[in-house]
């Protein structure tokens, strides 16, 4: 058998114990004493920058003085109210940059009080040790339609299904659960969580999930507004910008949506091929997600190629440290004008640039990198949008997720304005859920 890394694109090149190891959990769940301590720090301040930070409102000095005074559960209660995706939040939410960015600790010390990581505590023990915290209200007769089971389809859902109406979601994927089942980096989210996080949410009943279920495909919005009270679009951005270079069309060039989506759903990771020479074209959370979990798999080289300076990098200092950290090259102020080989992609040349008065212009300087796959990561677009208004690309929303037709709301990433964020996502969802029950019931 030839040895997988002396081939281009191959599976294979790390041992199970190797994987296992690398796709560990990224942060270990605090002890009930660990959470105690890291409670302790809070300083429970009266005017709360983090709250003010967070997209979904959380109280988060309530929850940590309930965390301080042993209850938990209450403590999820609280976040729960707020954001019923905390879990999950919890792990990925860039926290660096929103609520422990904004942590007076932060600013007087460097270190902020923990706050991420208590939300998991607390969500974590309420989920394993009780049922579903909420109860449903009454029937109300009304009918919602859902399209998309991504973070801001299920938080309309719930929130909706809490109040009493009949939601039905319709997603296309086999799954629910969106880009938290498909779309972010295995060791944020192990053990299945984003599945197990779907299953306890739909314990409040009320809510039919339709998989396989695509807008455009069979599954159309007048229909839907015929057949419901209303209509709530969380159908996400399905399509990937081009490179728009010569030879982007050779085997080998991919898009990291993709890949991370295969990588989510693979039963062994030993069986996913990966490159020996990994390029990512981009800046944002999907290129560093894929450049450092190729990494993980075993690429030898892994090469983050961003078009401007580290300042202006999506992705946040934490994580391009963390990708750093794991042997992955970061390179700026590059951009890529050709992929070379012969049927296959073999390097890839990009050019170095410049801002000059405000624009983004090439030098004319160029290099050329060894690299048997090539990711795009820049960026996704809308693929269906129901005919509805659009708004730079995106579906034009309102208020709190009113469209340009009657009776259809629409959130997360296919709708214009905020940022593409899970928690954003589930702030969109909650919101436009309590528009619709007040357009519903008057």
């Amino acid at each position: 058998m030839p040895d997988p890394m002396t081939q281009g694109i191959a599976a294979g090149r790390l041992d199970a114990t190797q994987i296992a190891r690398n796709f560990d959990d990224l942060h270990a769940p605090l002890a009930s004493h660990e959470a105690a301590v890291a409670a302790d720090r809070c300083y429970f301040c009266y005017d709360a920058p983090c709250v003010t930070a967070c997209p979904t409102a959380i109280d988060i000095p309530l929850f940590i003085r309930q965390i301080q005074v042993g209850q938990p559960e209450a403590a999820a209660v609280t976040i729960f109210e707020q954001n019923i995706l905390g879990g999950m939040c919890a792990r990925v939410c860039p926290t660096e940059t929103l609520c422990e960015e904004a942590c007076v600790r932060e600013a007087a010390e460097g270190k902020p009080v923990e706050i991420g990581r208590l939300q998991r505590y607390a969500t974590d023990t309420l989920m394993a040790r009780q049922g579903h915290p909420f109860v449903r209200a009454e029937p109300t007769g009304k009918t919602v339609a859902v399209v998309g089971a991504g973070p801001a389809g299920l938080a309309c859902a719930h929130r909706l299904a809490m109040k009493g109406h009949d939601v039905t979601i319709f997603e296309a994927k086999g799954k629910p659960g969106g880009l938290n089942e498909y779309g972010i980096a295995a060791y944020k989210t192990v053990d299945d969580f984003a599945g197990r996080e779907v299953d306890w949410l739909m314990g409040i009943g009320g809510i039919t999930i339709e998989t396989g279920q695509a807008l455009g495909e069979g599954l159309s919005l007048d229909a839907l507004r015929a057949d419901h009270d209303a209509v709530f679009l969380a159908v996400g951005l399905g399509g990937v910008n081009a490179l728009g270079v010569e030879g982007e069309a050779r085997d080998g060039v991919e898009d990291a949506v993709g890949f991370i989506a295969d990588l989510r759903q693979a039963r062994d990771l030993r069986d996913l091929p990966v490159g020996r020479n990994v390029v990512v074209i981009g800046g944002g959370m999907t290129a560093i997600d894929a450049a450092l979990q190729s990494r993980l798999l075993g690429a030898e080289t892994v090469t983050i190629a961003y078009r401007r300076g580290r300042d202006r990098m999506p992705a946040s200092r934490y994580e391009q440290d963390l990708a750093a950290s794991k042997g992955v090259r970061l390179m700026f102020n590059v951009m890529p004008v050709a992929v070379h080989g012969n049927g296959s992609v073999a390097e890839i040349e990009l050019e170095y640039t410049a801002e000059r008065n405000g624009s983004l212009t090439g030098t004319g300087e160029t290099l050329r990198l060894p690299a048997d796959q090539v990711f795009k990561a820049i960026g996704q677009v809308l693929t269906t949008d129901g005919g509805l208004e659009l708004a730079c690309g995106k579906i034009a929303v309102t208020g709190a997720g009113r469209t340009s037709a009657d009776g259809v709301w629409a959130g997360g990433d296919c709708a214009s304005g905020g940022d593409d964020l899970t928690v954003t996502a589930v702030a969109e969802g909650r919101d436009a859920a309590e528009d619709i029950h007040g357009a519903l019931i008057g």
